[in-house]
């Protein structure tokens, strides 16, 4: 099967970001498939004009320099989106293709989707990576009331025109059901990667730890990924402050980048926190998680308290578990109820950064509770969560989506 897969924000494990499109695409290589990803370089001030084409494991990956940035304002975001949006769109209906497939955010790759599936007749599957235009309604982002109707019309337009879609959490099915009833839809969330964490060696570990002398054997708490307005990093550094005060030697290690950057690193300065309980670090290749999590007593995923980012699907979460580390989350929802069903971690009152800092506290030392939630978050990667066990539920959906009869535009 030919398979044009369309990602705006590709990344590869040399790359920050999640790996999961790259690790799809390379598996579906390996099935005997052909694929092309069409992605942007986003690289910082480079701006270039025309495709560049690399391989990743066989994956023929064509790139597109659109600089991006969540530093970036609402309209130069916009901006960005639209402009992949005109540059896939034309690119994708140049490449020979079985079936079309584009995986959100942003909304907008499903126009180049549906117009390249279209004119080459062939099915188009949509994976919905987070619920928009939900999320930024109740972020307060989308106030515009034909702003609105139009990402309405968007997301409406998109199911409407995929023969399947995949949804990357429960709740975000669901919202795809609610506004599309009569498209198959099928919940494949984010994955624990099993080869790329389970392979981190002890001296490894012991030598990242000896290197960082703020470290040593402290009981350690970290944070990977993006700093922004979603994620309200700040969290953390209000809940470092109590922990600091009911034990000083544990540790909080923030690694990342976004526009929550220096606020966040301001506050844990304001606080007394910076560079003796709270340390950060810009952000580092996925290549470079597996140590830092194995040298972790204990992770964490955090959001804003808004309903609706309850139904993310955070690769960090995924993560923690194919490290076989206890988590600790600030939210609802399914991956809440993942936790306390297995006990593979902590779920921390979303309001109350204080309390939480206590709960950390009460665990970060507790040798025995680690060892639990470390075995259950190890059964949850390979059981349930395992990279290999979920390519197999996508790759049935793209070739069920393949057999499907597509008529002329």
């Amino acid at each position: 099967m030919r398979i044009v897969y369309i990602h705006q924000y590709y990344c590869n494990p040399g790359m920050t970001g999640g790996i999961r499109s790259y690790e799809q695409a390379r598996r579906l290589v390996a099935r005997g498939h052909t694929v092309d990803v069409i992605t942007t370089d986003i690289t910082p001030g480079k701006r270039g004009f025309g495709w560049k084409t690399t391989v990743d494991d066989g994956v023929r990956v064509h790139w597109y320099s659109i600089p991006y940035s969540n530093h970036m304002s609402y309209a130069r975001r916009l901006r960005a989106f639209g402009e992949f949006m005109v540059l896939a769109a034309a690119k994708a209906a140049r490449l020979r293709a079985d079936l079309v497939f584009a995986t959100s955010t942003p909304l907008t790759v499903a126009v180049p989707g549906v117009i390249a599936a279209r004119l080459r007749r062939v099915p188009f599957v949509f994976e919905v990576r987070d619920l928009w235009p939900e999320v930024p309604i109740q972020m307060g982002a989308l106030r515009n009331p034909l702003a609105r109707r139009l990402a309405c019309g968007l997301a409406n337009f998109a199911y409407r025109n995929a023969t399947e879609v995949i949804a990357l959490s429960p709740g975000m099915a669901a919202g795809v059901t609610a506004r599309r009833p009569e498209t198959r839809t099928t919940m494949i969330p984010n994955a624990a990667d099993l080869d790329l964490f389970q392979g981190v060696r002890a001296e490894d570990v012991r030598r990242f730890r000896d290197e960082h002398r703020w470290l040593a054997d402290r009981p350690l708490i970290v944070y990977t990924g993006a700093l922004g307005a979603v994620n309200g990093v700040e969290y953390l550094v209000r809940a470092a402050r109590r922990m600091r005060e009911l034990d000083p030697g544990l540790q909080v290690l923030i690694v990342g980048h976004g526009r929550e950057w220096e606020s966040t690193k301001n506050l844990a300065a304001a606080h007394g926190l910076l560079d003796t309980t709270v340390h950060m670090w810009s952000q580092v290749p996925k290549s470079d998680l597996p140590v830092i999590l194995a040298a972790a007593t204990m992770s964490s995923s955090l959001v804003r308290p808004i309903r609706a980012l309850w139904d993310n699907s955070a690769n960090k979460f995924f993560d923690a578990f194919a490290a076989s580390r206890p988590i600790a989350i600030n939210y609802g929802g399914w991956q809440a109820d993942v936790l306390r069903e297995s006990g593979a971690g902590l779920v921390l009152d979303p309001d109350d950064a204080d309390e939480a800092g206590k709960l950390l506290a009460g665990h970060l030392r507790d040798e025995d509770w680690l060892r639990r939630a470390g075995e259950a978050a190890h059964r949850l990667a390979v059981e349930r969560y395992s990279r290999d066990l979920l390519f197999e539920q996508f790759e049935q959906v793209l070739t069920r989506a393949s057999g499907v009869r597509v008529g002329a535009a």
